[in-house]
């Protein structure tokens, strides 16, 4: 498992002391804002942040060291990252890179559906992108009832699909 997530990318300046405008790539613009330390270049660069606020849908920040607009300006369009061990995830919640790769199979019969390849936000619920082995895609809808176990430490995910998901695939 990467110790070190994407969760942002720094799209811009904000006003003239060097505050940054982050387009967070995480469930919120809040959940950004509760780290103390954020990072460039994989991990390599801490950066300390002095202050964090929502604005609309993207997140103001202050690193410290970033003291001018031109300073701010040189960062732009850098990604940044989290370290996973500042990240207390809530019991049945994932890192997305970590369900990425997961082969999904079902969990009566454990035939192999492929690979969970993507995942989407609609809203009322995760959507789950699953490549078969023919290349082609099918979604679900990541709810309780559909699936049944994630163990990212076996690199396996068992669902139990509605009636007829998968049934052109043999």
């Amino acid at each position: 498992m990467k110790q070190f997530l994407e969760t942002g990318k720094i799209v811009g300046t904000h006003g003239i002391k060097g505050e940054m405008r982050v387009q967070p790539w995480c469930d919120s613009a809040e959940f950004l804002c509760e780290f103390k330390t954020l990072y460039l270049d994989e991990g390599e660069k801490p950066l300390k942040i002095v202050s964090s606020r929502p604005h609309k849908n993207i997140v103001i920040i202050k690193v410290k060291g970033v003291d001018t607009i031109e300073q701010a300006d040189q960062l732009r369009e850098k990604i940044l990252y989290i370290n996973r061990k500042d990240v207390r995830l809530p019991e049945g919640s994932y890192f997305v890179q970590d369900l990425i790769g997961l082969e999904v199979t079902n969990a009566d019969s454990g035939k192999v559906y492929g690979t969970l390849s993507d995942v989407s936000e609609t809203g009322a619920n995760d959507v789950y992108h699953i490549k078969g082995q023919n290349g082609k895609e099918t979604l679900i809808a990541a709810v309780p009832s559909v699936v049944i176990e994630t163990n990212i430490t076996k690199g396996i995910m068992k669902i139990r699909p509605l009636e007829g998901t998968f049934e052109d695939e043999d």
